[in-house]
């Protein structure tokens, strides 16, 4: 999906980007004129909080993971909808609208990941090398909207919308059935770990990709001096 946002490019390229396209316009036209976009992303912010709550609670009871996965379909709504209800109604105001949302967006990152974190289905350690991977993937293309201007928010086939799906899978697996703890030397770990490593290290594969990719855009349009 491209589409224009702004003074530039939005590119969309993951799999349920098609079925959001079709979706979120339809959610957005049939709501209220009271609600605004800014309503929903604070909804956002305060579902992304509630995840985080949610998952630290699950070391008292696993039930928790039910509100957790609960969470994430209202963290779509809310993050999902605020640009898409702008654009709907013809009130964008696309400096604003990038800024808050990108900023609300590491913070969300931030707050589920260490919830994951607190949670007893993963490490700390891995949750936050979650969150790291995914900042640095943000400041890669907040830098390619400024010196390419495109903004392409999906690396490969894996958007936010597809992580959620991955994680509400995830919630229902470890309700359904114990998460198959091993050890790592002396560290306990679970199957979430492995998961979330082998998610970490291919993000940070995906960086170096397309970071050798600008680079050799950028060098063809600005070949060196002679």
């Amino acid at each position: 999906m491209t589409e224009k946002g702004g003074a530039h490019e939005r590119k969309s390229v993951f799999v349920l980007a098609r079925f959001e396209r079709w979706a979120l316009p339809r959610i957005a036209a049939a709501l209220p004129r009271w609600i605004v976009p800014d309503h929903l992303t604070l909804l956002g912010v305060l579902a992304a909080t509630w995840i985080a709550v949610a998952y630290a609670l699950s070391n008292r009871d696993e039930r928790w993971l039910w509100a957790a996965s609960a969470g994430l379909v209202v963290h779509w709504l809310g993050d999902s909808l605020d640009g898409t209800l702008a654009r709907v109604r013809k009130i964008e105001r696309p400096r604003y609208g990038y800024y808050l949302d990108h900023l609300t967006d590491a913070y969300s990152t931030t707050a589920i990941g260490i919830g994951l974190g607190l949670s007893p289905y993963m490490l700390l350690s891995v949750g936050l090398s979650i969150v790291i991977a995914y900042l640095v993937l943000s400041i890669n293309v907040y830098l390619e909207t400024h010196v390419l201007g495109e903004f392409q928010f999906g690396y490969g086939w894996m958007g936010p919308t597809e992580a959620r799906v991955l994680l509400i899978a995830l919630n229902t697996l470890a309700l359904f059935r114990p998460p198959l703890p091993f050890h790592v030397g002396v560290v306990g770990a679970t199957i979430f770990d492995l998961l979330g490593g082998l998610v970490a290290l291919a993000m940070a594969s995906l960086l170096v990709g397309r970071v050798a990719k600008n680079l050799r855009r950028l060098a063809a349009l600005e070949p060196p001096h002679r």
